[in-house]
């Protein structure tokens, strides 16, 4: 009798899916702060309200918030063929940043709220992935060389932040310092959803590409032999990362190294199939960052880390073995 070729993936992804299901169900329980889950199963307050209204949206946010920055790194990594290509190698990150800081330090932002600073970050990453992009059709650029780009975009991103943050007033200049480290706090349901909204989109997208994008994996040469654009194939595919990492360094601040470790080590244990690697990225990132957040506000409770110092701490060490080991 015949086997579908594609149960192994098919597997693999219900497995994935269902221990990414629960590390997002089991993590709302666990808190800094001791809770009664005898109140918290009757609904009673102030446990429920606790739970439903700060700790829920927070899981979501950090599942969705690994999920893209997961995402956006596993297609940078596929279309520049380079492991090293993250969206804070590129400087999209930064960029984000720099468009966000922009908007809360002219005093945009906060009158206007997610929106405003959406459209920043998006524009600001927008703007970096174009021009590295572009310098990408010339032919004499070589994926290390706009890794290098990429750095300097987000050195410079940087110093237009620090110089935003000096010129704000004292309140922004607070904002700022806490919004720039990164972190993982409880928002409105509405917000979830346009951001699993913004998410679900590059996620359909990214899928129905996979199988292109594993022709490409052998070369543009050979990916034009058979028929596709590998030059839109690689617009597309900045433009989607830079949809997801500006929409959720808009809500969440700059996160790094997640698109990094994630999607690395998933190419190293499952192979680099993108029918396989791309989902199982956006699943594995979700849950990495939701593990990162209990992490950050529970080994010093009552104080929390910021979650952007925890992956920095973890991908810091991490990128030096990754270049070691090349």
């Amino acid at each position: 009798m015949a086997t579908d070729p594609r149960r192994p993936i098919t597997a693999r992804l219900a497995v994935a899916a269902a221990a990414a299901l629960a590390v997002t169900v089991l993590t709302p329980f666990l808190g800094g702060s001791g809770m009664d889950y005898g109140k918290l199963w009757r609904g009673e307050s102030p446990d429920w309200e606790i739970f439903l209204n700060l700790r829920v949206p927070r899981t979501l946010l950090a599942f969705l918030a690994g999920a893209a920055l997961s995402l956006a790194g596993a297609l940078y990594q596929a279309v520049l063929r380079e492991a090293l290509a993250t969206p804070s190698s590129l400087g999209v990150t930064s960029a984000a940043a720099l468009g966000a800081v922009a908007a809360i330090a002219l005093g945009s932002g906060e009158e206007a709220g997610f929106p405003l600073v959406w459209i920043a970050a998006l524009a600001g990453a927008g703007l970096v992935i174009a021009l590295v992009a572009a310098l990408g059709r010339i032919q004499r650029f070589s994926s290390f060389t706009l890794l290098l780009t990429g750095i300097a975009l987000s050195g410079i991103s940087t110093a237009l932040i620090l110089l935003l943050h000096s010129l704000a007033g004292i309140t922004r200049s607070f904002q700022i310092a806490h919004w720039l480290m990164g972190g993982i706090d409880a928002v409105s349901y509405p917000v979830l959803a346009a951001l699993a909204a913004a998410v679900a989109l590059g996620a359909v997208w990214s899928f129905r590409q996979a199988r292109l994008l594993n022709v490409l994996m052998l070369g543009e040469a050979w990916a034009a032999g058979r028929g596709i654009d590998h030059r839109r194939l690689n617009w597309q595919s900045f433009a989607v990362g830079a949809w997801l990492v500006g929409t959720v360094t808009a809500i969440t601040g700059p996160i790094g190294f997640v698109g990094l470790i994630v999607p690395h080590l998933l190419r190293r244990l499952c192979g680099p199939d993108y029918r396989l690697l791309l989902p199982l990225s956006l699943l594995a990132g979700g849950a990495f960052l939701v593990l990162c957040d209990t992490l950050s506000r529970t080994v010093l409770a009552p104080v929390e880390i910021p979650v952007g110092v925890t992956t920095a701490l973890l991908g810091g060490p991490f990128f030096v073995w990754l270049l070691w080991s090349r």
